[in-house]
């Protein structure tokens, strides 16, 4: 007899027909949606790869699935992850970085929780 599932994690071995489990939701391979601006409070002090990491964030699959309030919390990971390429990131930073991506989704780990996947792209080739 197969182990019962654990109701304290819904998505655990999640097995696609499986009864009961709730569907993946497929993202697109890219966000279609306009890039929201950037938070004036940062707009000035940004260098141009941090804002071109803004872009890139925003046009990711995970996008789709945020709302408008996901904005500062896009913007603290561009900057933890300027921070952390540049080597002035405290250990915090670099836990608290972690954190937003996995938040946001942008982890294998937390796509696997949320029960997400990324569409195949069609290629023209």
């Amino acid at each position: 007899m197969p182990r019962p599932r654990n109701p304290s994690a819904p998505y655990s071995r999640y097995r696609a027909g499986v009864p009961g489990q709730p569907k993946a939701v497929v993202l697109p391979p890219k966000c279609e949606l306009p890039v929201p601006p950037i938070p004036p409070q940062v707009e000035d002090v940004w260098t141009d790869h941090q804002k071109a990491l803004w872009r890139s964030l925003w046009e990711s699959p995970q996008a789709t699935q945020w709302d408008d309030a996901a904005g500062l919390t896009v913007a603290v990971l561009v900057t933890y992850s300027q921070a952390i390429l540049t080597g002035t990131a405290s250990a915090w930073q670099a836990q608290e970085a972690r954190y937003t991506a996995e938040a946001l989704g942008l982890t294998p780990a937390a796509m696997q929780k949320l029960n997400w996947r990324i569409a195949e792209a069609d290629s023209d080739d």
